[in-house]
């Protein structure tokens, strides 16, 4: 891994699921796993930075660079389904010796933390989802053109305007930082490995069962902005009323990135919830 540049995108690097994984580890207390999302050119530290330093004010936060993504090792014949998500996330976890972890999820981040969850249930605690995938909807025309990203300066600069409401956040220089972030060796080759036309299929297959999805035990809070372009609001009103002990909050005058441009309501609305004592069933009034 020498031929890697220092960057404050790198944090170290552990080997899981056979991947030598980029890995952020910061803070201490109990855990809480962030899951990025599937931007173009995106890495852990990107899709978090604004929220990693308070929320590692009272917690051990761990955000790795998933599977095809950032400077996560990359094979030849690598497969990013699913099935290999979820397994690299257990396999951090397994190598940073976290035997049960608190959840975020972002956007494609958030079904895959759905997933583990549904399928290891003993390893998580609280879930968070923001502007979640994983239930069914008809692919955005804006998701379409993250997913078919071709690298260009104008391409990321209109990726951009799609991210967010507030377009004072997505100046020339962003969309130059995210361009050249997009066409580091083997980052765009990866991506578009991930997501190839028709669409609609990658959205179906991040997609739990409705039935799973209901049987959730964990304390959950739902995210979304209002605005959001890339995925509907009506995902996180879906996932809001199929799991049981969820809650749900709604950021106005936001896009997808609520975790950028609400990064301090973030923070406070996601430590406040994980902060709470007990996951004791609620007792009746007496």
């Amino acid at each position: 891994m020498s031929s890697i540049p220092s960057s404050p995108e790198i944090g170290r690097f552990l080997p899981a699921a056979g991947r030598q994984t980029n890995v952020h580890d910061l803070g201490s207390g109990e855990p809480v796993l962030l899951i990025h999302g599937s931007g173009p050119g995106v890495t852990a530290w990107a899709n978090w930075r604004l929220v990693m330093p308070a929320l590692a004010e009272a917690r051990r936060v761990i955000a790795p660079d998933m599977l095809g993504f950032g400077y996560t090792e990359r094979l030849p014949g690598d497969v990013y389904s699913m099935d290999r998500q979820v397994a690299h996330a257990i396999a951090v976890l397994d190598a940073l010796g976290i035997e049960r972890t608190d959840l975020v999820g972002n956007s494609f981040g958030g079904a895959i933390a759905l997933a583990l969850a549904i399928r290891h249930p003993e390893r998580v605690r609280r879930l968070v989802l923001m502007g979640s995938v994983g239930v069914p909807f008809e692919i955005t025309p804006a998701l379409d053109a993250v997913w078919g990203y071709q690298p260009s300066f104008e391409a990321m600069r209109g990726l951009l305007d799609l991210f967010a409401y507030d377009r004072n956040l997505v100046n020339d220089e962003l969309a130059q930082l995210r361009y050249e972030a997009s066409i580091r060796p083997g980052f765009q080759e990866s991506f578009g490995a991930m997501f190839p036309a028709p669409r609609q299929r990658w959205v179906d297959a991040m997609a739990s069962r409705e039935a799973d999805i209901r049987a959730l035990p964990n304390q959950t809070l739902v995210i979304h902005g209002r605005e959001d372009k890339v995925i509907p609001l009506q995902t996180s009103l879906t996932l809001a009323s199929w799991i049981p002990r969820a809650q749900l909050h709604v950021f106005g005058q936001c896009g997808h990135w609520t975790q950028i441009e609400h990064a301090n309501r973030f923070a406070r609305l996601v430590a406040d919830f994980l902060a709470e004592a007990t996951d004791a069933e609620p007792q009746p009034l007496s």
